[in-house]
């Protein structure tokens, strides 16, 4: 498949891009590699092969809990400051 310019000019319009007339060669050439590619990969044998899309196979559930983490003094260990189980901040209102 290969495109002509007046297929390149509609396509630049359908998707709302301003291509200046000069750019519309450069364009085509660019486009009609990909379709080439495309093509190219639609030789591919791909008899016997499993679809992979979605990862294949059921995501695992985990319970539904509220929890502290149970990290504090990791989370903590980087802080400028602390004041106890907490991260020690600026006084900004008086």
């Amino acid at each position: 498949m290969s495109l002509d310019q007046a297929t390149v000019r509609r396509v630049a319009a359908l998707a709302r891009l301003h291509v200046e007339e000069a750019d519309v060669v450069r364009l085509q050439g660019e486009l009609n590699g990909i379709l080439g590619w495309i093509e190219q990969l639609q030789e591919v044998d791909v008899t016997g092969v499993e679809p992979i899309a979605g990862g294949g196979g059921a995501l695992r559930w985990r319970s539904d809990a509220v929890t502290d983490g149970g990290m504090a003094e990791k989370i903590l260990a980087n802080a400028p400051d602390r004041e106890g189980e907490y991260f020690g901040v600026p006084k900004v209102v008086e």
